[in-house]
């Protein structure tokens, strides 16, 4: 895991490849280094920072530089010993045991053709002096970032943002329908970039610059197509399928250890490992008891110390007790684009922990709700389904009782009031929008509200994007297609992305066995009938984990992986909250409209309504613009 950047053909590409390499350190302390070459009428560079994991000595360095080839790179190969000996009967001689390596020797065997063989996590630049030709590619799920502006044929690339905006400043222009999106999602989709002038490489796709300026792109891997062969295929030996992505993912040459939140997918994944890797390491998290008994939090520590003595699993507890009015400014930075979920910042403190006790490599159950239908999003549209056939009268009666019930007093919140008015919110609407506003933050009228009546048209494109990707499909099961939109929407937009910036940002690679080709394909071959049996999610993937799992910890209710963020709304953040409302940028400039954000806070207080969460990417959007706008990027408000 590491952090890569590179110009071609950019004026002064020398210094600015310098500059972003020295803002990614953060993802690279073990090395750094620099290459640069002419081609065509100017020059490429490729800057890299160095986390060792596989191959620990100077041969693992890069840029790789190896008989006209000069490669970039950031990830981990989980199939590189295949590839490496197939490549060796072929006749290649390697000088290192890295994957890096592996992964150059591969480009210049098959080129484009080798990115469908490779299984991992990776976004890399690959420039060939004989040609003159510089490739990007990213990883078929999205899991690295890569983050680029072009200038017609020139381009300067970097694994996160904040690097092209700390070397690029007032180049780069504030983009309102983007932040139009993180409004709604409280998160950016992948599809998006915070600034108008750059852009990220799509998951599972490569672009190739030319010395003559011309581009091109394709790609080489569609989890649409995956889905679509998915509903034809036969149902996959889910348990041994799993239990091979978490032994590949195992592979590296300094410690490993676990995320261990006591559910189904952080145990089920610990246990696997530990069978490989005996007294393996876990980390887990809990909160304050006065903190968590407002949020109405489950008790996850119990569950993961049940899993730790089972397993011989070398449990270590983190309670989460952040300066959170400090934390704020600084998480923010670190996720590059307005993330509103608290959870970034529990991975950031284990993964700061875990890298304090030595460990640089840890496994995340990440993407399983996603894939085997795990949300509680997920069985409630099924249940609105059948919600829609109860009489009329009957539903009225019912929304009015839900609608006078309070979600919280002082002492204690309420999950079930806050779950039913959420359901209720989207329950008698049609498929894909009721699908969207189970889980996002407004509908299109609270949405239009909020914002200066200028963005409507932005608000319209948002939530056009949102149903053309849900409905970019064949399949015919309800179910897969809300696991289908998760994996192209919510997991690279939201999940992937915090987890990949806010583990880095502690010098930690996270690694995710779920979000693996071959599991995700499997993912795609079981039915929604399978995924959500009578009120049970996720029912595949439990049916896997009984033998492994005592019954406890694979049918114990779904917990969160969040932040006690009504507690922190209540005592650390109020004062923060009133400065925004009353002096904030956002509302100052218009974006937002006071008068409904004054309403959002007003009926959080009272317990009418929980809008912890929106406040919460409030803020983070507020801090997000503050520090774009000082960098010297140009005004939201701009044309």
């Amino acid at each position: 895991m590491c952090g890569i950047s590179g110009t071609y053909l950019w004026p002064d590409g020398g210094p600015l490849v310098d500059h972003l390499t020295r803002v990614l350190a953060h993802r690279g302390p073990d090395g750094h280094g620099h290459y640069s070459n002419p081609v065509g009428p100017g020059e490429v560079h490729l800057g890299h920072r160095r986390l060792s994991i596989i191959d620990l000595s100077s041969g693992g360095a890069q840029p790789m530089v190896r008989d006209g080839l000069a490669l970039t790179y950031n990830g981990e190969l989980y199939n590189y010993r295949d590839l490496r000996r197939e490549l060796e009967a072929a006749g290649v001689r390697f000088r290192s045991s890295s994957d890096s390596e592996v992964l150059l020797e591969a480009w210049r065997r098959w080129g484009v053709a080798c990115l469908s063989r490779l299984r991992g996590m990776f976004a890399f630049a690959v420039f060939d002096e004989r040609t003159g030709e510089l490739v990007l590619a990213r990883d078929q799920l999205g899991i690295k970032p890569l983050y680029l502006v072009r200038r017609g044929g020139a381009v300067v690339f970097a694994s996160e943002l904040k690097a092209l905006a700390a070397a690029l400043g007032p180049a780069l222009r504030v983009d309102e329908t983007a932040l139009v999106a993180s409004l709604l999602y409280y998160w950016m989709p992948d599809s998006r970039c915070a600034f108008r002038d750059a852009e990220k490489l799509p998951p599972g796709t490569w672009m190739r610059f030319r010395p003559d300026g011309r581009v091109d792109h394709g790609r080489f891997w569609s989890l649409r197509e995956v889905a679509e062969r998915g509903e034809s295929a036969p149902e996959p030996n889910l348990e041994a399928v799993v239990a091979e992505s978490v032994r590949r993912h195992l592979a590296a040459d300094v410690p490993v250890a676990t995320f261990l939140s006591g559910g189904l997918d952080s145990s089920y994944l610990t246990a696997l490992a530990a069978r490989q890797e005996p007294g393996i390491s876990a980390y887990t998290i809990g909160f304050r008891s006065e903190d968590a008994r407002l949020e109405a939090m489950p008790d996850d520590l119990r569950y993961a110390r049940v899993v730790a003595r089972q397993f011989g699993v070398d449990l270590h507890e983190i309670e989460i007790a952040p300066q959170v009015l400090d934390l704020l400014p600084q998480i923010v930075y670190h996720l590059d684009e307005p993330v509103g979920d608290p959870a970034a910042i529990n991975t950031y403190l284990i993964c700061t922990a875990a890298r304090e006790a030595g460990v640089k490599v840890m496994l995340s159950g990440m993407g399983a709700d996603e894939l085997f239908a795990g949300y509680r999003k997920h069985l409630a549209n099924v249940l609105a389904v059948r919600y829609q056939r109860v009489p009329q009268p009957a539903r009225t009666t019912l929304q009015a009782v839900i609608d006078r019930l309070p979600v919280a007093t002082s002492r204690r919140g309420y999950r079930s009031v806050r779950f039913a008015k959420r359901f209720l919110s989207f329950a008698e609407l049609p498929e894909e929008t009721a699908f969207r506003r189970s889980y996002t933050m407004y509908d299109r009228l609270e949405l239009l509200g909020l914002l200066d009546p200028d963005l409507a048209p932005a608000v319209d494109d948002v939530l056009t994007e949102h149903d053309d990707i849900y409905r970019d499909n064949s399949l015919t099961d309800h179910v897969n297609r809300m696991c289908l939109a998760d994996a192209r929407l919510f997991l690279p937009g939201l999940n992937l992305a915090y987890t990949d910036r806010a583990s880095m940002a502690a010098s930690t690679e996270v690694r995710v066995p779920f979000v693996d080709v071959e599991v995700v394909e499997s993912a795609f071959r079981i039915p929604g009938r399978r995924k959500i049996v009578g009120r049970q999610g996720k029912a595949a993937l439990k049916r896997a984990a009984s033998s492994t799992l005592p019954k406890e910890i694979v049918y114990r209710p779904k917990g969160l992986f969040s932040a006690p963020l009504r507690a922190w709304m209540s005592r650390d953040l109020a004062p923060l909250v009133r400065e925004v409302v009353h002096e904030g940028v956002l509302v100052s400039s218009g974006f937002l409209q006071r008068e409904a954000l004054q309403r959002l806070v007003e009926e959080d207080a009272s317990g009418r309504q929980d809008r912890s969460k929106h406040l919460w990417h409030i803020l983070t959007l507020e801090h997000w613009y503050r520090s774009a706008t000082a960098a010297g990027a140009g005004d939201v408000r701009a044309a």
